[in-house]
């Protein structure tokens, strides 16, 4: 969106700063944040304006700590043959480019910290099966994603790993929308059902609830890679005009001279989250009211806003990806850091579940 954060342009100096940036998070005790996403594929606008744009500036008072969810990514797509790991460095490159700093939160990798998994098996063991069973996206996938095999043990567990994901950093907060809250909830139910058994040895995550733009994908659905109707972040200016050409718009309005509907159109939602020069955007939607412009100026107007609004994080994209082996390391690093955390937290469930020897 218009409003992508900026971020450093040291990439080549960022490994060399020392440790003293970084010790700054644990040091100030702030409130930790923990958030993540599945490398299943290219990351696209919806990601950008959903989460990415949100995560960079919350380094300003939180310690924040995200992580790649290969782990997640495996419950539904275990049977496809491509690369996770090889979507992971992309999709972090796409995270730094769009304003999450590396020096200022710490980014990792799900299973290079083996106590996720710990903390989620010893969950299990608690939490009734039917409160997995009644998660709403538990069987909205299943309808959707037919043509998977999602009757496994880790696609019903799912929402116990995600709980063990911010439960093992004492994650105080979840970034969501708040059309999102619910899904916490079963996080925050299964903890307390520990609490029961266990005493009080975890936090119990809050939503912090962050401001969402939700945009649909370019035929009026829901944004999804599945569906083919996503503008990536890696799409170039040429990529990005011709999907807005495509893009869905009012079906009722054939002709350029008959009045259309702003409210709900895609094209000028796209506007309203890409375009920063308002009275171009007001003059557009009053004569696409009064039926006085066609669909290709207000096409070609937005694609020309959208490619100056992503082309300063395409440039810090060029710019991230001539190094890849240096986010590896950095993911690493940023794992090793991350379960130095995670160890601790399990020492004092292991202490609380009489697991001594």
């Amino acid at each position: 969106p218009s409003s992508i954060p900026s971020t450093t342009s040291c990439w080549d100096g960022c490994s060399r700063k020392s440790e003293e940036t970084r010790s700054v998070n644990t040091t100030a005790q702030r409130p930790r944040v923990v958030s993540g996403m599945r490398p299943t594929g290219k990351l696209h606008l919806g990601h950008l304006v959903g989460a990415l744009s949100n995560w960079g500036p919350l380094h300003e008072k939180y310690e924040c700590l995200y992580f790649v969810a290969d782990w997640h990514a495996l419950t539904s797509e275990h049977a496809i043959r491509k690369s996770i790991t090889s979507n992971a460095i992309d999709n972090v490159a796409d995270w730094i480019s769009a304003g999450v700093d590396p020096e200022r939160s710490t980014l990792f990798i799900q299973s290079l910290v083996p106590e996720h998994a710990e903390l989620a098996l010893l969950l299990s063991m608690v939490v009734p099966i039917p409160w997995l069973e009644r998660v709403p996206t538990y069987k909205e996938q299943q309808e959707q994603l037919t043509d998977r095999d999602l009757s496994t043990l880790g696609f019903l567990g799912y929402p116990l790993l995600q709980t063990a994901d911010i439960a093992v950093y004492d994650g105080r907060f979840v970034p969501v929308g708040d059309d999102q809250v619910a899904h916490l909830e079963l996080s925050r139910e299964a903890i307390r059902r520990f609490h029961q058994y266990y005493g009080e040895v975890l936090v119990e995550p809050q939503p912090l609830l962050t401001p969402v733009s939700r945009l649909p994908g370019l035929d009026n659905r829901k944004m999804s890679k599945s569906y083919g109707n996503t503008i990536d972040l890696t799409d170039d200016a040429e990529t990005v005009t011709k999907k807005v050409r495509q893009m869905y718009t009012d079906p009722k309005r054939v002709r350029a001279d008959i009045p259309g509907t702003v409210e709900g159109n895609p094209v000028f939602m796209y506007h309203d989250a890409f375009n920063t020069n308002v009275a171009e955007v007001d003059d557009l939607k009053a004569r696409y009211r009064a039926g006085k412009v066609g669909d290709v100026e207000v096409k070609t107007k937005l694609a020309a806003a959208m490619n100056a609004a992503l082309e300063p994080l395409r440039a810090r994209r060029r710019e991230v990806r001539v190094k890849p082996d240096h986010i590896r390391e950095l993911l690493v690093e940023g794992s090793r850091r991350a379960r130095v955390i995670a160890q601790a937290t399990m020492e004092r469930v292991r202490d609380a579940m009489k697991l001594r020897y």
